[in-house]
């Protein structure tokens, strides 16, 4: 397999191709939304997200705010952010719409995260054949300058082929489709985040009455 594979690989169109693409990213994306992209990697073989653990655990946190107050939540764990920052808000009076626009904001910032990071490997998609293109140029540039050496040109000629073929490789079964991967999987979270607003407003509208009581005795 190895001798017939010999042939394709040239480390100088690789690092061409690699590099330039590299480049690219960094250049035009932030550190913060780069970073979060390679975190995003982690995330592509792990179970899509399912929001039935988290209804369960507002179903306990029902019955724990009926017997105990809805002061009891305050120290409950939870390990999601954003159903984290809801039940806090219970906790802290907010009413039921208060409740809703906090939902609404962590959705939208949690969308525009997740577009940030598809348009990253998007991008680096639409990248990766341009630098190909470059790493043609370069070769072909290499052919031309070494025409009296026919020994040379075989190195530069490898270049300027290899570079398109491995732009069109990396660009459509690599980056392309990892970027549908996590596209796909924001659409489906999503979907599911979306099943935990009712009963969290539920529960904030149970707990609103207390509340609206115990201000007037205030």
């Amino acid at each position: 397999m190895t001798p017939m594979l010999a042939p394709f690989l040239d480390p100088v169109a690789f690092a061409i191709v690699g590099g330039g693409t590299l480049a690219a990213a960094v250049l035009r994306t932030p550190s913060r939304d780069l970073l979060r992209g390679i975190g995003a990697l982690g995330t592509l073989f792990r179970p899509r997200f399912q929001a039935d653990p988290l209804l369960e655990q507002i179903g306990a946190f029902g019955r724990i705010a009926r017997r105990h107050g809805v002061m009891a939540l305050d120290k409950s764990v939870i390990a999601d952010p954003d159903m984290a920052a809801a039940v806090a808000a219970i906790v802290d009076g907010a009413s039921p719409d208060e409740l809703a626009e906090l939902l609404r904001q962590r959705h939208r910032a949690r969308t525009e995260r997740a577009v940030a990071l598809c348009e990253l490997w998007s991008a680096a998609a639409d990248t990766a054949p341009a630098m190909g293109m470059v790493g043609t140029l370069i070769g072909l540039v290499g052919m031309f300058v070494k025409m009296q050496d026919p020994g040379a040109i075989g190195a530069a000629m490898a270049v300027a082929l290899l570079a398109t073929l491995y732009g069109a490789l990396l660009a459509n079964l690599v980056l392309a489709p990892i970027a549908a991967r996590l596209r796909r999987r924001a659409r489906d979270e999503a979907v599911e985040r979306l099943r935990l607003d009712a009963p969290l407003i539920a529960l904030a509208t149970r707990e609103q009455p207390r509340s609206a009581h115990l201000a007037e005795v205030a």
